[in-house]
Formats: C-alpha cells, structure tokens, sequence
C-alpha cells in the first residue's frame, strides 16, 4: 500500500519508530490528541503485564488529559492491535496508520 502522509502523520511515524528504537521492542505507537499534543509508546512485556506501543501511547495520552485523538501510527505492529479499541471508542473516526519498521505504510484503518 502506497500512501502518503501529511507531516502530522509523518511526525507519529517518526516518533513511534523512535519508541520502538529505544525499547528495542517490536512495534511503538505515537498518538495525536486533539490540541495536537503528541505521545509515543513501545511495547512493554514483563510477566505481570503485556502492552502494545499503542496501549501504552494512549493511556499516556489520556493519563496526561487527552479527551480526543486525531491519529495513531503503530509502526511494526499490526491492524488489529488491542490499543485499536480505545482508539475508537475515545475517537471513532480517528485513523490508525500501520507501518513497518522503516516508516512505509503497509495499511490503514479508518472507522
């Protein structure tokens, strides 16, 4: 999937790879709110807790205050990511862009 990104999106592609970097993890995420502040996540798997970059990124958002979101972009991860729910349900038509790890989108889920 050929797509091109606005340089919002741009910019959660290139924040949500760099969470992914410094974890060393399998996906990150970043997340827009709607003031536009921005978010980033990587995986988190110890024994007492699984979350996707995507999760994290947005309990991060709406732990900071975020009552809606413009975007998501999960970069190594998948379209049916379990962080997809919470997206929906605090924003329904906010998009989810799907990477892989060097920043081309491979998919896209819209409400």
């Amino acid at each position: 999937m050929t797509q091109t990104l606005d340089d919002e999106d741009n910019k959660l592609v290139v924040l949500a790879r760099g969470a992914r970097a410094r974890a060393e993890t399998a996906s990150g995420a970043a997340v827009r709110d709607g003031d536009g502040r921005t978010y980033a996540g990587a995986d988190v798997e110890t024994r007492s807790l699984q979350l996707t970059g995507l999760q994290v990124a947005l309990a991060t958002a709406l732990g900071s205050g975020a009552a809606e979101f413009e975007g998501a972009v999960v970069v190594g991860g998948r379209a049916d990511d379990p962080g997809l729910a919470t997206l929906h349900e605090i924003s329904p038509s906010a998009p989810l862009i799907v990477a892989d790890g060097s920043g081309a989108v491979v998919d896209r889920v819209d409400s």
